[in-house]
């Protein structure tokens, strides 16, 4: 696909609900899409889903789900009626797994007469390098991981994958432009990595071929998260939303 008429997503990985709330509150209408991740999805619960949908936000649920196909298929249910826009699945779970919550995201949909949510493939983590990814007993280095498990990922239905910023040319020339990809471990130069192990900033992910960009702890550990957010667009040669 081309670039997110918003390609920014906030990240609010927080354990707090009045403090993440309280920032999506000052982000509201600077940014189209907010993430929630298992960090705050298992302190506050799903209605923080419902909560933020009805906030105007379009609510990435990042819970990177691996089970077995029933159960997978019956979290994506509640996801979607909890008003997810989009989900992560982890690739490694398997084909069968994958088709399962494609078909629950589209079965809920269109039971309840919503959009289907996009339902993207986790490939390898970006906290893990090389070395970790031969400790676990994959072959290959990442990058290599990362194209071969995206590509099982889209063959079972996945709209896109989640990836680096490092292996984002190479997925978008295998696997096309039709394809999702959304980029984490977003970093301004000169800023700390934290516990990303492949990050880049935010012109080299939109240039390497990431449809959106993730972004947490820069824009919402800043004193200010708007002047923070629009730094970033600044530095992805973004404007500002309308």
């Amino acid at each position: 696909m081309a670039v997110a008429p918003d390609p920014i997503i906030v990240a609010l990985d927080l354990d707090g609900r009045e403090r993440l709330l309280r920032i999506a509150e000052t982000l509201r209408g600077e940014v189209e899409t907010v993430k929630i991740g298992l960090e705050a999805y298992t302190h506050m619960g799903p209605e923080i889903l419902m909560a933020l949908t009805e906030m105007g936000f379009q609510v990435f649920a990042d819970l990177k789900l691996n089970d077995i196909p029933n159960t997978v298929s019956g979290a994506v249910k509640g996801l979607v009626q909890k008003g997810a826009g989009m989900l992560t699945v982890h690739v490694s779970g398997g084909r069968r797994m994958m088709e399962a919550a494609v078909g629950a995201a589209k079965g809920e949909s269109d039971r309840l007469g919503v959009t289907m949510p996009l339902v993207l493939g986790v490939t390898v983590l970006t906290s893990l390098d090389d070395a970790a990814v031969a400790e676990i007993g994959w072959s290959g280095n990442a990058a290599d991981t990362v194209l071969s498990l995206a590509g099982l990922g889209l063959e079972s239905g996945l709209q896109g994958v989640v990836a680096s910023a490092r292996e984002a040319a190479d997925l978008r020339a295998s696997l096309g432009t039709q394809a999702v990809i959304v980029t984490p471990g977003i970093r301004l130069q000169g800023g700390g990595h934290q516990d990303q192990a492949r990050t880049a900033s935010p012109a080299e992910a939109l240039g390497a071929g990431a449809d959106y960009l993730v972004v947490g702890r820069p824009v919402t550990a800043s004193a200010d998260p708007v002047a923070a957010l629009h730094e970033i667009r600044t530095a992805a040669g973004l404007r500002g939303r309308a």
